[in-house]
């Protein structure tokens, strides 16, 4: 019992950071190009309850990690209206990448916070902990950056594609994104997606290398 609750706590509380700060990062930029819908909404902040999803973002999760299932999960897509912008298609490609880079930055913000622990790693088993944390929490930005890049709507990557294929093109994409989150959801459930691991543990093992030799 006591090693399930570990494991939750490790895993659930940096992937729930993650997921609210990837969200908060669509309604940033979606301001920024003049859509305060999110804002108006509430849902420009980083409190959880505001971008809580019951199933994808708490039972899926915490049930992998109970039962030792692929782990995944999702956050309630932050509202955006295009009517609000200026240049539609331009501005999504920005509101759209914004989610997978605010994950890339936390990564790297990890590796900094890794670096000071390397400086301090003398002192003992509470950095020890510590370190286990950021290591997850930098793994876990890595796999939400990438899954999400992956051209597909209704994922962010599909987004990003847009801005360079036929606008009868995108529509049709778009019109199909329901039998395509239901075919991502399956394959999620199953460990298909276990490849993403290879870039995304590569990168971390970069980044970790990288920390070390800073640090030393």
């Amino acid at each position: 019992m006591a090693e399930t609750a570990s494991r939750v706590l490790m895993y659930f509380v940096p992937f729930l950071f993650a997921l609210c700060f990837h969200e908060y990062a669509h309604g940033w930029v979606a301001r920024l190009k003049g859509d305060r819908t999110a804002e108006l909404m509430g849902r420009l902040t980083l409190n959880p309850m505001a971008h809580l999803d019951p199933i994808g973002t708490v039972l899926l999760p915490i049930l992998a990690l109970v039962f030792k299932f692929p782990f995944f999960g999702w956050a309630r897509p932050v509202p955006i209206n295009e009517r609000n912008l200026k240049n539609p298609r331009k501005d999504m490609f920005w509101i759209a990448l914004a989610g997978p880079l605010s994950n890339i930055f936390l990564a790297i913000l990890a590796t900094f916070a890794l670096v000071l622990l390397h400086r301090f790693q003398q002192i003992g088993g509470l950095l020890s902990g510590a370190k286990d944390l950021l290591q997850v929490f930098l793994i876990i930005n890595l796999f939400l950056a990438v899954f999400n890049l992956i051209p597909l709507h209704p994922l962010d990557g599909g987004k990003v594609l847009a801005r360079f294929l036929p606008e009868h093109l995108n529509r049709t994409l778009e019109a199909s994104q329901s039998t395509t989150s239901i075919i991502l959801i399956l394959l999620m459930a199953s460990g298909a997606f276990s490849y993403l691991a290879v870039p995304v543990y590569m990168t971390a093992e970069f980044l970790l290398h990288l920390a070390s030799s800073v640090a030393g």
